[in-house]
């Protein structure tokens, strides 16, 4: 049995010593499926934790007595799971039919913000546009810059990470993809609440208006979908 195997072997009885070892013995291998997807919207680093996430799952699925080489049977499960994220995510190029209605829903905003004296409801750019309530929280939020789960928000200087743990027993190569699988489980309303709050940076009064709710209402469902957050991965 080779040093691999029997790696592998162990890391199937639960051997987490081992597994950290495959990554480290692997990580050439990782790297190289992940630079394919440069460039897709993702940071390399958070490519690399995906790989190594789908690697984790070649180890745990791979039978050794099938008589592949394990790198074989490793690329398409590292690939794989990178794709999904990229699909799933909707860390793609934005589509230039949504960059012009977000550039003519900014002139929108700008012109009646000039001509009532202030900020200007989502419903009042809906009529001055002629584009639907989703259409305008998708514009906007599709091309807003895209922020880092540990980057401190503006207003309140915390990261996302930081609410959940206040201890840096989390802080290795999975947690930032255990979050994200976390924030599939909050509803629909929680997770977009989630998502404009810690990944595209908005402040709670830009969400209220996205959302077409108070910013008391969004203060409300930030701190339940945190509370879930902290139930799912406690």
């Amino acid at each position: 049995m080779s040093r691999t195997e029997e790696l592998i072997a162990r890391s199937k009885d639960g051997d987490d010593a081992a597994k950290e070892m495959l990554i480290q013995e692997n990580s050439g291998l990782i790297w190289s499926v992940a630079r394919r997807f440069l460039g897709r919207g993702a940071e390399a680093d958070d490519l690399y934790q995906l790989g190594c996430l789908g690697f984790l799952k070649a180890v745990d699925g791979f039978d050794l007595h099938y008589g592949t080489q394990f790198s074989t049977y490793a690329v398409p499960k590292i690939a794989g799971e990178i794709r999904r994220f990229l699909r799933d995510d909707g860390a793609v190029k934005v589509s230039r039919g949504i960059k012009e209605r977000a550039a003519a829903i900014k002139t929108a905003r700008n012109q009646l913000i000039h001509a009532l004296g202030r900020e200007p409801s989502i419903q009042e750019i809906s009529a001055q546009t002629g584009f639907s309530v989703e259409e305008i929280a998708l514009a906007e939020t599709a091309t807003a810059a895209v922020e880092s789960m540990q980057q401190e928000t503006g207003e309140d200087g915390f990261s996302l990470e930081n609410i959940l743990s206040d201890t840096q027993s989390e802080d290795n190569m999975l947690e930032q993809i255990a979050l994200r699988q976390g924030i599939e489980r909050l509803s629909e309303r929680e997770a977009m609440v989630i998502r404009l709050r810690y990944y595209h940076g908005l402040t709670q009064q830009r969400v209220s208006r996205v959302l077409d709710v108070s910013q008391v209402q969004v203060s409300r469902i930030e701190k339940k979908a945190l509370a879930r957050l902290r139930e799912i991965l406690g």
